[in-house]
Order: C-alpha cells, then structure tokens, then sequence
C-alpha cells in the first residue's frame, strides 16, 4: 500500500513551486511548469497498473504542459477560481428552458428520429429508453453534434489532476483517457473535452466510457466521437446503470394547490401520483392518468418555488440528473424529448423572477446551515434542498413561504444572526 500522506505532500510541494515560479514572470515559464511535469511523471506506477503501456505514456505526456486558464482550479497564491457560472444553475428557468430554443432542437430531433430510425428503434428496444429521450441529451450536450467541444481532453484531465478541486477524481480520469487512447478507443486529435473533461456527442468523462459506452452498429468500437447509434446508445446504457425504469414518464406537469407547502419539494418527501392527486394537484390539459401512472412514487419540483409550472417527477427525472445534476438540465432534456412527439409548451409560463449570483446562493446556504435548516453542500446552487431549506427559514421568521432565493430573504437570514 503507498503512503498517501507522502504522496500528497510532495504533490504540494511540486505544486507551490511550480506555481511560485509561475508567478515570478515569463522567463519562469519553463520552471513553473517543472512541478507538474513531475507530478504527470509521477502517475506512470498507477497508469501502468490500469494496463496503459509505457510507449503510449511517453508518448503523450511529451510536452504535456498545464493548462492554468481552466474553471475550478486551486492555485497557491491565488483565490479560488470556482467553477464556471453554468447556465444550468445561474440562469432562471425561463432562460435556460428557452422556447425558442426548445423548438428549433424538436424540429432537429423529429428530422432525426426519421434519420436514425432503425438504431433509434433497436435503443428503445434493447434498452428501454425513448428514442426522444437519448436524442434529447445528444441536443443539450453538444446541440446534436453541431457543438466543437473547446479542449484538448488530455490537458484539461491532467491540469484537474493536478490543480483542481477533485484532484483524486481527476488523477483516475486522466489516467483512463490514456488508457482509452492507447487500446485505440480514440485518438488524441478526437479527445475534445468541456472545461470538466467530458468528452463525445454525449459527453462522457473517460471512466463513463468504461462503464457504460457500447459499440451498436456493431463495427467493433465503441466510438461516442463520431458513431451517433453507438453514442446514443451509449447514453441509454448510462441511464440504464443508473436505474431508468422501462415504461415511465419522467415527470408530469402539474397545477398545484394556492396552499401548497413549498417545502415537501424534495426527494425525500415520496408518494404515488394518486396520493398526489388527491391533495390537490391537477395534471395539466385534463390529462389521464392511467392507474398504473398513479400508482408510481413521485415527488414534488417548483423549479421557481411557488411561481412558475410544477412537477411531480418520477425515478427516471433522479435516474437523468445523474447525467447532469441540475434541475434545469433535466427540465430542459425532458421537455425537449416530450417537444418531439407534441407541439405543447409548458402549461403554466415561467414567472420573470431574477436568479441571486452563485456567491450570494452559497452565502444564503452558510447561513442555513448554521441555522440548522441545510444539510447538503455549499455549492451556490439553488436545487431543491436549497429552496425547501428557505422555506423552512421563511416559515419560521413569518415570511410570505415561496422557496425561492432573493435579495430580500438573503438580507433577513444575514441579519439574523
């Protein structure tokens, strides 16, 4: 077993160094970059170990060099740099689901659900999966391949290896991209990545790859770059991992109750759609629910807290956040796959409320926590534990209960103290 404690200390010590040297001016640009080519070398025990072979190592880390531009990077010296203001959780609803948006890709997504029709109908087949549903993700994750991914996927990799905030994550990821350019999974040309590392028409980091990517048009690879059956069902593989359940809607739109309590919308807070019903909350167009739909567990989403449409969502809405852990992204991919057999928007619009800087998110959930009503991680994101955290907060302090983020509840939890 190595000793991670010295590990991690020589990590930080070719890290202040390196960036030291950075810091003191160009002509230190070789220097700076000194640390992290020993820490890359420094990986080679652990790619060897993942099967990776010497010649693939050197070859691609030759020249190697960090990239210290990048989002989410903690540099000596230098605050935070933070993850990037994702439109998935800075924007309000009515931003990010935009309609005109929705539209133009459900028009893209029905030409190309006659287009890959027979792989599309094998994918529902063997998987379960909607055809809109895969289609949807390959729309919002690289606008149905249309979208040049920015990044070098072995830089991006390697620099949140060595400077980013899950420096253990990435040190796996990045020694996996080796591994799949080195069994000629993908060439180091087609690794294109996000700032975070995702990579192909559906965005899988390097570890999805292994765990869920499958080779469909039955050419031998499992290319997710440029083979659209294999990404797609690639994508429906992932949702299968991860619990998709055959034969169920992802969420239902809803008119709540005017006495709705804010608060129960939240994962925990479960019951059949009929229970749902029955206190109150009325499928929207006079849609019929089949006995079968009442009886699955769902819970309760106010994306705007009380303004704006509600949801009752079931396992498979959980099932696509796990692809992307955003409220907003799953509205967004569930819609769009629903926009694809159906003109209808949503049927109640989204309220023209302001979304607070991630800043003052993060700051309104410190001072949760310390009052004892927020329990999840301090991320800046108003999800559901966020807002059914401030409704408790503006329960307690007898404020109008609407569960969601504003300058005026900031400014009364602050003051609180």
């Amino acid at each position: 077993m190595k000793d991670t404690g010295s590990v991690n200390a020589v990590h930080r010590i070719l890290l202040v160094l390196s960036v030291v040297a950075m810091m003191a001016g160009s002509s230190s640009a070789r220097a700076a970059d000194a640390g992290f080519t020993q820490f890359i070398a420094s990986l080679w025990p652990e790619a060897k170990a993942a099967g990776v072979s010497r010649a693939t190592f050197d070859a691609e880390t030759r020249g190697l060099e960090p990239d210290y531009k990048l989002p989410d990077l903690i540099l000596p010296g230098r605050p935070p740099t933070g993850a990037p203001a994702q439109a998935e959780f800075v924007q309000v609803p009515a931003d990010y689901v935009r309609e005109a948006s929705i539209a133009r890709l459900a028009e893209e997504g029905q030409r190309l659900l006659r287009k890959y029709q027979g792989a599309l109908s094998g994918i529902e087949a063997r998987f379960g999966v909607p055809a809109t549903v895969v289609l949807a993700i390959w729309g919002r994750e690289t606008d149905f391949g249309r979208y040049t991914l920015p990044d070098d996927g072995l830089r991006v990799l390697a620099t949140q290896a060595y400077v980013g905030r899950r420096k253990d994550t990435y040190r796996n990821e990045f020694i996996l991209a080796l591994k799949m350019i080195g069994e000629g999974d993908v060439t180091r040309k087609d690794l294109r990545s996000s700032w975070a590392g995702a990579t192909g028409l559906t965005q899988f980091l390097p570890s999805e790859f292994y765990q869920h990517a499958v080779d469909f048009d039955g050419d031998g690879r499992k290319d997710i770059w440029h083979s659209v059956p294999d990404a797609l069902a690639s994508a429906a593989q992932q949702l299968v991992n991860k619990g998709w359940q055959s034969g169920v809607r992802w969420a239902y739109e809803v008119q709540a109750p005017v006495n709705v309590d804010c608060t129960m919308g939240v994962p925990e807070i479960t019951k059949p759609i009929g229970e749902w019903l029955r206190d109150g909350f009325v499928p929207v167009r006079g849609q019929k629910l089949s006995a079968a739909e009442r009886a699955q567990p769902a819970s309760l989403l106010q994306p705007e807290g009380i303004h704006g449409p509600a949801f009752l969502t079931t396992q498979n809405y959980f099932v696509i956040k796990q692809y992307n852990f955003s409220d907003l992204y799953v509205l967004f991919v569930g819609h769009l796959s629903d926009r694809m057999t159906s003109p209808e928007p949503f049927a109640t619009p989204w309220s023209a409320s302001t979304q607070l800087r991630t800043a003052d998110v993060e700051a309104m959930q410190r001072e949760l926590t310390r009052l004892g009503l927020y329990k999840d991680k301090l991320d800046g994101k108003a999800g559901m534990q966020t807002r059914a955290a401030l409704g408790a907060y503006q329960k307690s302090a007898g404020l109008k209960v609407d569960c969601w983020p504003s300058e005026a509840v900031l400014r009364s939890i602050s003051s609180s103290r």
